[in-house]
């Protein structure tokens, strides 16, 4: 499933006929989106920690870079998290490779509260799925799962909250998927630019 083009540089075939910008931006942000079909190539190391590190480098209040990630890649581990993963999603994540939990610090290092924790680690997700589409990876963001399940079998402290767990491999066919999940087995669209930007209309506000 994986194409020759250049996601950086072209717009993938499969994304031109649902997804156009308004006004430019690099392919890459139109050729990321989230499909469910996995094939059975393995990802390497050096491809796992390359998305890892783009995560690494997303901007954060007051450096704080609060984001966590638990990796799942052997078989036993896998099975870990397939415990806790709802039903639904689990019947089509479980042909993934490699599965992220992503979490954050709540706190800082002085121990206040970081208000922007989720915020930032949102950010750091993007990064990751970005560097995921440069590589010719698939990622999906899941968060139907059973975060308390998660949290006991992984054993991990409330000073993190969790968010996503997240499938990371190579494009399957989608025939490999319930009749139901190969129908949305495509790019989303999105709404058009002006209806996400408010027009404030307090007093002082000028266009």
């Amino acid at each position: 499933m994986n194409s020759i083009i250049n996601p950086t540089k072209q717009v993938q075939p499969e994304v031109q006929n649902l997804r156009k910008e308004e006004h430019p931006v690099s392919p890459v942000f139109l050729n990321r989106w989230s499909p469910r079909s996995y094939s059975d190539k393995a990802v390497s190391d050096e491809a796992l920690y390359s998305i890892l590190e783009a995560a690494r480098w997303a901007p954060s209040a007051f450096n704080d870079q609060p984001w966590r990630f638990i990796i799942a890649k052997t078989e036993k581990q896998l099975k870990i998290f397939h415990e806790f993963l709802h039903p639904f999603n689990r019947a089509w994540a479980e042909s993934a490779p490699i599965l992220l939990l992503i979490a954050s610090s709540k706190k800082r290092d002085t121990g206040d509260l970081n208000s922007a924790h989720a915020f930032d680690t949102g950010t750091s997700w993007g990064y990751l799925a970005i560097q995921a589409t440069i590589l010719g990876l698939s990622t999906h963001a899941i968060g139907g799962f059973d975060k308390e399940k998660a949290r006991r079998l992984l054993g991990i402290s409330d000073e993190y909250e969790l968010h996503v767990v997240v499938t990371v491999g190579y494009r399957g066919e989608k025939d490999t998927l319930v009749q139901s999940l190969q129908e949305r087995e495509h790019p989303s669209i999105r709404r058009p630019l002006h209806e996400s930007i408010l027009n404030c209309s307090s007093e002082g506000y000028t266009e």
